[in-house]
């Protein structure tokens, strides 16, 4: 591998494009390491103490660190698929799968991706929405008192998230969220911080909440039946709190060409899950600490603290500006794919390859209308599905449920297989094989627990009513 990728360095002719003719690429260890981070750690590391409250002491921890171990190695299979055998670059998932499956699993990867980082984008303006009307409800319970009746509408916030998008949306590509993603990235640490911090004083305070070693005690109010489907909810939150082969390979494309070029993306997969799986495993344990079987599914927007105000708003600040973020890294790989699918198909029109301009020695920006047309209409779409449904979390839950498996498990185990010739009933064949099922059957479990939730978040939505 090493031997073809140098030779297909040393034959380009111009210095400032790589291998594959594309302009040069500058991605390192930190900004690949700080695009993983901002692509795991979402708002959602904040609700991890309600998944640990379910599983309990033992099974919570323990599934936050099988997950960790599963999706590490499975980001490294996939990450050395990122070139063919032959050496060429492969610039998205649906590539790679292509260049080493072929077939139905092409498709099979672009419906599980697109619909994946489509809902994605949806659900994080619905959690900005929710962090926006947390600082204002912030803000009135400490004028007014804790409980103030201190409802809020949501869509004032959704519209305001959406124009910052709007804005946002016209980077270029992947290549330029380098120094956004760092931001982002620190973003997380700071909100993780602060509710590790407040949970680390609430215990100072009062103590440790009442715990179990199983998670919630079925009680007259909790059933078995009820137990059994917060647990399938609880492990399937914690499973897709790791998710990002959906856009692993665009990060991978951003890295420096060399002969360690795999090595830096193995490398940054490794860092930015350790450091993620510690803020998760801290917020999880700590949370439940706090909390209890009544720690809430996020402890920021949710109101499991009020003081210090202007502590919880910095914190919701936080998260608004980390999801600015997080949304361009899974919607640039939806740009990319219209943008390109429409370059191919009408290679001559001006309206959509639009106009190249030089604004510095090694630098040129290229104007088209179709971008900002299309990218405009895309973030407006998301904007009004969020405002219409704001239910559509619990939608985005199933869809993570459907797409966790044949993303990070599936697709890269098969194609680890097909390109190392792995023999069939071999030990490693059987390994992943077992883990493959193994997780399959979690997916399936997640997906009913989703479903069922889905339902009951439906037929509680009241649409155009004030939030409580």
């Amino acid at each position: 591998m090493e031997t073809s990728l140098s030779s297909g360095i040393e034959a380009g002719q111009d210095p400032k494009v790589d291998d594959d003719g594309h302009p040069k690429r500058t991605g390192t260890l930190i900004t690949t390491t700080a695009h993983i981070i901002t692509a795991v750690i979402g708002s959602g590391v904040l609700s991890l103490a309600w998944a640990t409250a379910q599983l309990g002491w033992i099974a919570g921890p323990a599934t936050l660190l099988a997950f960790a171990i599963i999706s590490c190695y499975a980001a490294t299979l996939l990450a050395d698929c990122y070139r063919s055998p032959d050496g060429k670059r492969n610039h998205t998932y649906m590539e790679v799968v292509r260049a080493h499956l072929g077939g139905y699993n092409v498709k099979l990867c672009g419906i599980a991706q697109f619909s994946n980082l489509i809902g994605t984008t949806i659900g994080y303006t619905i959690t900005t929405s929710l962090s926006l009307m947390a600082i204002e409800k912030s803000n009135c319970y400490h004028k007014n008192g804790h409980d103030a009746n201190c409802r809020q509408k949501n869509m004032n916030f959704t519209i305001l998230y959406g124009m910052a998008q709007v804005v946002l949306s016209q980077i270029p590509n992947f290549h330029e969220l380098a120094y956004l993603s760092i931001f982002a990235a620190l973003m997380s640490f700071t909100y993780s911080a602060i509710g590790l911090g407040l949970s680390i004083d609430r215990i100072a305070r009062r103590g440790c909440a009442k715990t179990s070693l199983t998670g919630q005690p079925i009680g007259p109010n909790f059933s078995t039946t009820e137990k059994m489907w917060k647990i399938f909810a609880a492990l399937g939150d914690i499973g897709f709190a790791y998710i990002f082969s959906n856009v692993l390979v665009e990060i991978q494309d951003t890295v420096k060409a060399s002969p360690r070029e795999i090595k830096v993306m193995k490398q940054a997969t490794f860092c930015g899950i350790c450091i993620s799986s510690i803020f998760y495993m801290l917020c999880g344990v700590l949370g439940y600490a706090a909390f209890g079987s009544d720690a809430p599914s996020n402890f920021l927007t949710e109101f499991g603290f009020y003081d210090p105000f202007w502590l919880i708003d910095f914190a919701n600040a936080c998260i608004i500006v980390h999801l600015l973020g997080a949304y361009q890294v899974f919607a640039q790989p939806i740009f990319a794919f219209v943008e390109n699918r429409c370059k191919n198909r009408w290679p001559n029109s001006r309206f959509i390859n639009g106009k190249s301009f030089k604004i510095s020695a090694n630098k040129t920006w290229n104007v088209s209308m179709f971008k900002l047309t299309w990218r405009t209409a895309y973030v407006a779409i998301t904007t009004i599905v969020a405002m219409l449904f704001p239910f559509f979390n619990d939608f985005v839950g199933l869809l993570g449920a459907i797409s966790y498996w044949p993303l990070t498990i599936y697709l890269p185990f098969q194609m680890y297989i097909k390109r190392t010739n792995i023999r069939r009933m071999s030990f490693t064949w059987m390994w992943l094989t077992v883990l493959c099922v193994a997780c399959l059957l979690l997916s399936i479990l997640a997906a009913a627990g989703s479903i069922r939730g889905l339902i009951k978040a439906v037929t509680r939505f009241k649409p155009f009513q004030a939030e409580s």
